[in-house]
């Protein structure tokens, strides 16, 4: 039988940084290598085939801001100042450990100042030494944002850098324009291969968010080409691009010569197992487990980042279930109304009254694909709360939502464009939605993509009404789920809309995240951040679809399967090898 592996949290799981408090996320069963009931190995050699099935948008490390994108290119090609180690046990998966620093950072000012020295011997590719200005124009980047588009922006709201009064966002605006240098250059200093960063306000949790995202890495400025940097890698880590990335058919990583392991933990953070790891975009996940239950051929060392189909369920049987493994993941799935095409309150409750997110459960097959939410933010995360918004039945209730779109006085059926990634699963939700939504008096159109996603959702003009989206928390706070998406000063500008794909905008949700920000105690920033996920509620910023249950097959060859809270639950490649 498969191996369940439930994620639970600790609910106020203490990680001695500055004193500051983390939650922490892990398994309650299955220890490393013993997940799926795949083989254990320390052996390298082989290749790896890792099947993927949209396209990978963004490879530039400032831009990455998926989970499993997150994780693979930290274990493969991408080194940070601390990172999370490979464990399936919470405690140590989520507690940073030095990677290119000599440690965890020293914090001063109650923790408005961190400090990181680089390791000595530590180098890109080409041999020459990774340094402290490398560090500082990597964090450079992220203030262009006119050009380093679709990332993280916490750095925006945090670096002791004042905010021009006309547009909202820092008076610095990267190294391509330079305006306001000398500003960033006061916030972060080199000295020597110490670097230390200024923050206007408390960031106790730093570590964390370095070792969770790639904001902070380094980036050698003579390699930067801007936005045509967004497929190129230039590594330190173990492996390095072989050739050129494709967007919609992948690459290779091979051996980077130039990586030295005794600068790395190679047991605990990158074993580097495969001489060679193949990452194949593009073919339909129904394509994908066709192989891998087939187990011939190069599905046998292949992992995948794709759920086991709905329709596949019932393939998953004697020793097929034993490569099979089910486990909770850290993600939200919901969907936003766009604020500019629907700014009638009645409307967009309506659509929330309409929402059958049961019908969009099953179509996905039940609950080996999804369980129910009652938030954006993940019952994982601490402080989690059901938002009183969206108490009502699963199910919806198009009599009562046609009654609010008779009292907005809309005309009837009112049209609505409904944008999300398109597979054959995703589809028939889809359309289980729509039928719900039409019988309330909405006229739906589909709008499904398939080669590419997230840049079209984020674009200003788009023609999109309701908008699919899925999020977990950048490390274990509500902090980096609902600011990061809903408040509209870092993300909405005249080229993107960043994460806030609803283009929502509220003051008096700003303010509660500016109280949470300033909070002095886990406390005081939980109670704030609860009543701004309230007030989102109230505002139908969003509409909560399920939580993504992670239901996975590998190829028999594969050794040490292992999924981690580093790795978002998906396939840690720190881990995993293949038989040769």
């Amino acid at each position: 039988m498969f191996t369940y592996r439930k994620r639970v949290l600790a609910a106020t799981a203490a990680i001695a940084l500055a004193g500051g408090l983390a939650a922490c996320g892990g398994s309650d069963s299955s220890s490393e290598g013993e997940a799926g009931g795949g083989p254990t190995s320390s052996a390298t050699g082989g290749t790896l085939n890792y099947l993927i099935f949209a396209p990978i948008e963004h490879v530039d490390p400032q831009r990455i801001y998926v989970g499993r994108d997150i994780t693979n290119f930290s274990r493969t090609v991408y080194r940070q100042l601390v990172t999370f180690p490979i464990s399936t046990d919470p405690k140590v998966s989520n507690t940073p450990v030095a990677d290119l620093a000599t440690d965890t950072g020293t914090s001063t000012d109650g923790g408005k100042v961190w400090s990181f020295t680089v390791k000595d011997g530590v180098k890109w590719e080409d041999g020459k030494a990774i340094t402290c200005e490398d560090f500082k124009y990597g964090a450079s980047r992220v203030f262009a944002t006119d050009v380093i588009t679709g990332g993280p922006n916490y750095l925006l709201s945090y670096l002791d850098i004042p905010t021009d009064d006309k547009t909202g966002l820092p008076a610095y605006d990267g190294p391509y324009k330079g305006d306001g240098q000398d500003l960033f250059d006061k916030a972060i200093t080199c000295d020597g291969n110490t670097i230390t960063y200024h923050f206007n306000k408390p960031w106790p949790d730093f570590p964390l968010a370095i070792a969770a995202l790639h904001m902070m890495d380094p980036y050698r400025q003579d390699k930067d080409n801007g936005d045509k940097s967004n497929f190129q890698i230039f590594s330190n880590g173990p492996y390095k691009l072989d050739g050129a990335w494709s967007k919609n058919k992948g690459a290779t990583l091979v051996r980077n010569e130039n990586y030295d392991d005794k600068t790395d933990d190679p047991e605990n953070i990158r074993r580097a197992l495969p001489d060679s790891i193949v990452f194949n975009i593009g073919q339909t996940t129904e394509t994908i487990y066709d192989q891998l239950i087939a187990d011939t051929g190069d599905a046998q060392t292949a992992v995948t980042s794709q759920r086991i189909p709905a329709p596949y369920y019932n393939q998953i049987e004697g020793a097929v279930a034993d490569r099979a493994t089910l486990e909770a993941s850290p993600y939200v799935d919901y969907i936003v109304p766009n604020f500019r095409n629907m700014p009638d309150p009645k409307v967009r409750d309506a659509l929330k009254v309409a929402t059958n997110a049961q019908a969009w459960i099953d179509a996905g097959g039940g609950e080996k694909a999804f369980a129910p939410a009652e938030s954006i933010v993940n019952p994982a995360v601490v402080g989690y709360q059901d938002n009183p918004a969206f108490s009502g039945p699963q199910e919806g209730d198009p009599a009562a939502a046609k009654k609010l779109l008779e009292e907005a006085g809309v005309t009837m059926p009112y049209p609505i464009t409904f944008t999300y990634p398109s597979t054959e699963t995703a589809d028939k939700q889809a359309a289980a939605l729509k039928e719900t939504w039409d019988a309330a008096g909405f006229d739906t159109t589909l709008d499904g993509l398939g080669d590419t996603y997230y840049d079209v959702i984020q674009k200003p003009d788009k023609d999109s009404d309701v908008i699919w989206g899925g999020w977990g928390s950048d490390w274990p706070s509500a902090i980096t789920v609902t600011p990061p998406l809903f408040d509209s000063r870092p993300n909405l500008t005249s080229n993107s809309d960043g994460q806030d794909y609803g283009a929502y905008k509220s003051d008096a949700f700003n303010k509660l995240v500016d109280q949470a920000a300033n909070a002095s105690t886990l406390e005081d920033q939980t109670a704030a951040l609860q009543q701004a996920d309230i007030q989102l509620g109230q505002d139908v910023a969003y509409i909560p679809l399920e939580i993504a249950q992670f239901y996975f097959l590998h190829g028999s060859k594969v050794t040490n399967f292992t999924t981690t809270p580093a790795s978002s639950s998906f396939p840690d490649l720190g881990a995993i090898g293949v038989e040769s």
